[in-house]
């Protein structure tokens, strides 16, 4: 166990996470939710109900995988923060 572990994240071309994401977080913000905490519930729990059924919104985020949206916040973060 001394050595990194590699993870290697399995990515469907023809799901786009950034626009599941940015429609997700639409519907919860239409129906007056706190879109971040909801999403961040989901992230972590894996319970599809922290997600509205407005606009399909529960539907779209189950397509992708809570690792891939993970993995596309966490470079976005580096992206917009970190590389200066």
């Amino acid at each position: 166990m001394d050595s990194t572990q590699q993870v290697e994240v399995y990515k469907d071309n023809g799901l786009d996470v950034v626009d599941i994401l940015a429609q997700v977080y639409e519907a919860l913000s239409e129906k007056g939710y706190n879109p971040v905490s909801q999403i961040v519930g989901y992230i972590m729990s894996g319970d599809p109900t922290y997600i509205t059924s407005y606009k399909n919104a529960r539907s779209l985020i189950m397509k992708a995988e809570r690792d891939e949206i993970i993995e596309v916040l966490l470079e976005n973060y580096i992206d917009t923060r970190l590389k200066q």
